[in-house]
């Protein structure tokens, strides 16, 4: 490979090649771009939430009840399941976004010990704005792939996270 063409990623790949030509690093040199990629991309999805003064969390609790359709609403519990979340750091996101006038809470009609969440209208048009502002900074990072190789990566991905 051509000197110009290495990452971070070539340049530890090729230190343990120095000092352990012995080892098969294949999955490290995957996995460390994997984990660099994730975190670029996590970055970039921190600044893009924050122009609507939200996180990705609080994105991620608002984006679930928008993507659950009409009436836009779950309980506490179906929301920290779908996000595998403790209990716990639900109800901060719930309390911030509440206070934001992005979401609401109202008992429960079937359960009086339950609590129903639900998207405000003020919710559901941040939301909307968000995702899209989130999926045109994900085809950003996308533009030096095909659109083959897009379809090739993400059907890799899939096999593998099945596999883990």
């Amino acid at each position: 490979m051509n000197e110009a063409n290495k990452d971070a990623v070539d340049a530890i790949i090729d230190q343990w090649a120095a000092v352990r030509p012995d080892l098969d690093t294949a999955p490290m040199e995957l996995f460390g771009r994997i984990y660099r990629i994730a975190k670029a991309m996590g970055d970039a999805m921190d600044n893009a939430y924050g122009r609507y003064g939200i996180s990705r969390g609080e994105f991620d609790v608002v984006a679930t009840l928008r993507r659950s359709g009409e009436p836009f609403t779950l309980s506490p519990r179906q929301l920290s399941a779908t996000l595998m979340l403790t209990t716990g750091g639900m109800t901060g996101r719930l309390d911030k976004l509440e206070k934001a006038g992005l979401l609401c809470r109202k008992p429960d009609p079937h359960d009086r010990r339950g609590l129903q969440v639900t998207i405000t209208d003020r919710g559901l048009a941040l939301i909307d704005e968000a995702v899209t502002a989130g999926v045109e900074v994900q085809r950003a990072a996308l533009t030096g792939l095909s659109q083959e190789e897009v379809a090739v990566l993400s059907r890799l991905l899939r096999k593998l996270l099945a596999a883990v």
